[in-house]
C-alpha cells in the first residue's frame, strides 16, 4: 500500500493528466490486444480439436460423431454456468449493454472481475460450440480493463471513461486487426464524441493492440479475405436492394433475439434453462452444422466460393450443389443463426452478437447475390454481396454504419467496396430507424432512461437523480400550530422557508421567514396567530411531484422566479426542497464528467 501511495504521489507531481492518459492509452492497448490473441486463439484450436474429432465421419456411418456433436453445446453451457457460480460468485454482467450502464450511471466503473470473467466463460461457451461470438465479451474486457488501470491510477472520471473506451476500440482492433474500425465503434456504439481529447488515445491504444494481433498472430486465426472482384457502378441499384433486405433481417434478427431471451428469462430455474436450451442448440448444430461456434468457418468458405460447405456433415449433404437447395439452406441460417444466438445466451450461455450479425449479414449478401444471378438478373459477385451484407447487418443491429464499413475495408485490405459498402450501409440505416431508434446494446438502457447520448443536456437531466438532489433539512410546522410553534422552529432552523403539514404530513403551503420577521418579536401574538394564518399555499408551478423528471424541474425553474421548489409525492405527501443551485450544481458535474472534450 505505501508502495502504491508512493507511485501516486510521484505521478502527481512529475506527470500531468494528459501525459498520463497516453501513457496508459499504449498499456490499455497492449492488455486488451493480448486478451483478444488469447481468446482467439484458445477459441481456434479448441474448435479445431473437436473438428479432428469428427473429421472423415458421416452421419449414415458414424453416429457417435451426431452424438458428441449434439452434446456438446450443452456441455460449454453446464461449464460456463459452473465456472460463473463457483469462480466468479457472482453476476457476470451482460457484456456490453453493462458497460454502458456504467458510463451513463456509474462513471465509467467496472469491477475487477469483467477484466476475465467474461473472457473464460466465453471461450468455454464458444468453444463448445455455443453459436455467440467473442467480439462482445473481448470488448467487455478490455472496457474493464480501461476502467481498472484508469481508477487505479485515481484519474479524473472524465478520463476512466476514455480509458474505458481505448480498451474497446484495442479489444475490436485487436481481434480483426482494424484499427480504425475499433474506433469508430467506441464512437457509434458506445456514443462517444470525436474531440481532440478522445481521438489520439483512442488511436494509440487502437493501433497497439492491431500491432500486437500482427506480432503474435501474424494472418493466421483471423477472419480476412481479399477482393478478386472490382465493383462497378452500374451495380449500385442491386446493392440497394441488398440494403433493404439487411434492414428487414436486422430487425427479424432483434426481434427474435428479444423474445428467444424473454422465453428463456420466464424459466426461474437455471439448469431447467441450461438443459432446454443446450438440447435446442443440439438440434439445430446436428440438422445446420455452421451454426455451430461463431460460424466463421463457414462464412469463410463462402466468400472462396465454396457454398458446399454449407452441407458438410448435415443430413441433407447428398443435396449438395444444387442451386435451389443451397438457396433455401442460406435463408434458413439466416433466420436460425439469431435463434441459436438467443438460445445460447438465454440458456446460460455468455456470448455476444456482434460476430453472430456478421455472420448473418455475409449469408444474406450472398443469398440475394446469387438469387438475383439464379433469376437470371445481371451476374453479381457474391463474394462482393457476402461482404456488403456484413456491414449492412451490422449497421442494422448495431446502429454503426461507418464502424461496419470500415471494418469490412480493413478485412478485406482495401477500400475498393467503399461505395457499395457505403450505399448499402446508409440504405439499411435509412430502412431501419423508424423501427429500430437504438443499437442492439443500448436499446433496452435507452427505454429504462439509463442510456448517456452524444446529447449531454438531455442525458444530464434524463440520468442524474433527482431523489439525490432533495433538500430535506428544513423544519416543518404542523396546521393548527401558533406562533409560538413557529418561533420554536425558526430557533431550530438555518432556512428561511418553513413547510406546513396536515397531521398526516400533506402538504399545505410555505411560511416564508421574511414575511413574519416583524411580528416574531411580539409576544402578545404568539397564541393568538396561527401559521395556517401566515402560510403561503404554492401553484401547481411551485410544486414538483416525485414522478417528475429533471427536465420538468428545469422547466419550472425557468418559468417561476424561485430559487426554492417544493417536493411531493403523488398522495400530496411532502418529500423536501429542490433548489435551483444545487440542481444546475449538479448538471454542471455530470457535463464535466461525462464531455469528451
Amino acid at each position: 500500500m505505501s508502495l502504491y501511495r508512493s507511485i501516486h504521489r510521484w505521478r502527481l507531481r512529475h506527470v500531468s493528466e494528459q501525459g498520463m492518459l497516453l501513457l496508459l492509452a499504449v498499456v490499455v492497448g497492449l492488455l486488451s490486444g493480448l486478451a483478444a490473441v488469447v481468446l482467439k486463439t484458445v477459441v481456434h484450436y479448441a474448435g479445431t480439436l473437436v473438428s479432428r474429432l469428427s473429421e472423415g465421419s458421416t452421419v449414415i456411418t458414424h453416429h457417435s460423431s451426431l452424438v458428441i456433436i449434439f452434446f456438446l453445446p450443452l456441455v460449454g453451457i453446464l461449464l460456463t454456468m459452473l465456472f460463473v457460480k463457483f469462480v466468479v460468485r457472482g453476476d457476470i454482467g451482460h457484456g456490453l449493454p453493462s458497460v454502458l450502464l456504467a458510463i451513463s450511471r456509474n462513471r465509467s466503473a467496472l469491477p475487477a472481475k469483467n477484466m476475465w470473467s467474461s473472457l473464460v466463460a466465453s471461450t468455454l461457451t464458444v468453444a463448445f460450440g455455443g453459436s455467440v461470438g467473442l467480439e462482445a465479451p473481448i470488448a467487455s474486457t478490455g472496457s474493464a480493463i480501461g476502467s481498472n488501470i484508469g481508477r487505479w491510477f485515481r484519474l479524473s472520471p472524465k478520463s476512466v471513461r476514455l480509458l474505458l473506451g481505448c480498451g474497446a476500440a484495442g479489444a475490436i482492433a485487436g481481434i480483426f486487426k482494424a484499427p480504425f474500425a475499433g474506433i469508430m465503434f467506441v464512437l457509434e456504439v458506445f456514443l462517444f464524441d470525436l474531440t481532440a481529447t478522445t481521438a489520439l488515445p483512442l488511436l494509440i491504444a487502437s493501433l497497439t493492440a492491431a500491432t500486437v494481433a500482427y506480432f503474435l498472430m501474424g494472418t493466421s486465426v483471423q477472419f480476412t479475405f481479399s477482393i478478386s472482384e472490382q465493383f462497378a457502378l452500374s451495380q449500385l441499384p442491386f446493392y440497394m436492394v441488398l440494403g433493404v433486405f439487411c434492414a428487414a433481417v436486422s430487425v427479424y434478427f432483434l426481434r427474435v433475439t428479444d423474445r428467444v431471451e424473454a422465453w428463456f428469462a420466464r424459466r426461474r430455474n437455471p439448469w431447467v434453462r441450461m438443459l432446454v436450451g443446450g438440447l435446442l442448440l443440439g438440434v439445430l448444430v446436428v440438422v445446420f452444422p455452421p451454426l455451430y461456434g461463431e460460424g466463421y468457418a463457414s462464412l469463410t468458405e463462402l466468400l472462396h466460393g465454396n457454398p458446399g460447405t454449407l452441407f458438410a456433415g448435415s443430413l441433407y449433404s447428398s443435396q449438395a450443389g444444387k442451386a435451389w437447395v443451397t438457396l433455401g439452406v442460406l435463408f434458413a441460417l439466416i433466420l436460425l443463426k439469431g435463434v441459436a444466438t438467443a438460445t445460447t445466451i438465454g440458456a446460460g450461455g455468455v456470448g455476444g452478437t456482434f460476430g453472430p450479425s456478421l455472420v448473418i449479414g455475409g449469408l444474406s449478401g450472398y443469398f440475394i447475390a446469387m438469387l438475383g444471378n439464379q433469376l437470371g438478373l445481371p451476374p453479381q459477385s457474391t463474394a462482393n454481396f457476402a461482404l456488403v451484407g456484413m456491414a449492412a447487418v451490422m449497421t442494422g443491429v448495431m446502429h454503426a454504419p461507418f464502424m461496419a464499413t470500415f471494418l469490412i475495408a480493413e478485412i478485406t485490405g482495401g477500400y475498393g467496396l467503399l461505395v457499395p459498402l457505403l450505399t448499402a450501409s446508409a440504405v439499411t440505416y435509412l430502412c431501419i430507424s423508424p423501427f429500430e431508434r437504438h443499437s442492439i446494446y443500448a436499446r433496452k438502457l435507452a427505454a429504462q432512461g439509463n442510456l448517456l447520448t452524444h446529447d449531454k443536456d438531455a442525458s444530464a437531466w434524463h440520468l442524474l437523480d433527482m431523489r439525490s438532489l432533495i433538500e430535506n433539512n428544513f423544519v416543518i410546522v404542523r396546521s393548527g400550530d401558533r406562533l409560538r410553534d413557529l418561533v420554536e422552529a425558526i430557533k431550530d432552523s438555518r432556512r428561511n422557508l418553513f413547510p406546513v403539514l396536515s397531521s398526516d404530513d400533506k402538504f399545505l403551503g410555505v411560511i416564508v421567514l421574511d414575511d413574519v420577521r416583524k411580528i416574531i418579536f411580539n409576544t402578545e401574538l404568539y397564541d393568538s396567530v396561527t401559521v395556517d394564518e401566515l402560510m403561503h399555499p404554492l401553484s401547481e408551478g411551485d410544486l414538483v411531484r416525485s414522478s417528475d423528471t429533471l427536465s420538468d424541474v428545469v422547466e419550472k425553474f425557468r418559468i417561476s422566479d424561485r430559487y426554492n421548489l417544493v417536493v411531493i409525492d403523488e398522495q400530496q405527501n411532502y418529500l423536501g426542497f429542490l433548489s435551483r443551485a444545487n440542481t444546475f450544481s449538479a448538471y454542471r458535474r455530470f457535463i464535466s464528467d461525462t464531455s469528451d472534450e
